[in-house]
């Protein structure tokens, strides 16, 4: 697979056994509590037992979280990578790293030019960033899996000192587009594979998978 894919929010084991028979080379667990894709800790590692350990990277998110709660998450399951979904800091980022001994995911959720700009803050900490549509403001608004599109023209072009994604609003239909106009060397999904907000879709995660095969 020449675009590398990323299945986030999952609770299923249906939804993460079609995420790995598709090939996906992430998977993604949230633990933020106001989500409806939230899971327990407990029930994220019953759910890594089915993912091969040597080949697909299991992510974390976590939003603004204190050390405690990642650890009490780290205690109970494999995390491989801490994805920052919230207003962390670099300096937060790279304290995150020696303090938890993972590599750190930084999400930037842009809107304008300047939210690029400002996506520079994190490349000297983060080991890989996360480009996702900012949040509307909204009450009902989450940080990301908002299945919002932001204008991908603002990152076509760019080089990033450090590997990136593309997050925000994708499905099968519209990832080729997106792929081609950013030129993003991997995507990370979770509304755009969903029958509803926090129920993953198999059908719809093996048409994405499949559609990132063809790029």
């Amino acid at each position: 697979m020449s675009v590398a894919v990323k299945i986030c929010g999952l609770s299923s084991e249906e939804a993460v056994e079609a995420a790995i028979a598709g090939g996906a080379a992430y998977v993604g667990f949230v633990f933020y509590p106001p989500s409806s894709r939230n899971v327990a800790p407990e029930r994220a590692a019953s759910l890594c037992r089915l993912v091969p350990a040597e080949d697909i990277h299991v992510c974390g998110l976590f939003v603004d979280a204190d050390d405690e709660t990642i650890a009490r998450v780290l205690d109970a399951a494999p995390i491989d990578i801490l994805q920052f979904h919230g207003q962390e800091s670099p300096e937060r980022v790279a304290d995150a790293k020696l303090r938890h001994k993972r590599p750190v995911m930084k999400a930037v959720p842009i809107a304008g030019p300047e939210d690029v700009a400002l996506a520079r803050r994190w490349e000297a900490t983060a080991d890989m960033l996360l480009f996702d549509t900012k949040p509307p403001r909204l009450p009902q608004s989450l940080p990301g899996g908002n299945a919002l599109a932001f204008d991908w023209q603002l990152i076509a072009g760019q080089k990033w000192h450090r590997p990136w994604m593309l997050a925000g609003g994708l499905t099968a239909d519209n990832l080729a587009e997106a792929v081609r106009t950013t030129g993003a060397p991997a995507v990370d999904v979770s509304s755009g594979v969903e029958r509803r907000p926090g129920e993953k879709d198999p059908a719809k995660i093996a048409a994405f998978l499949e559609a990132a095969k063809k790029l």
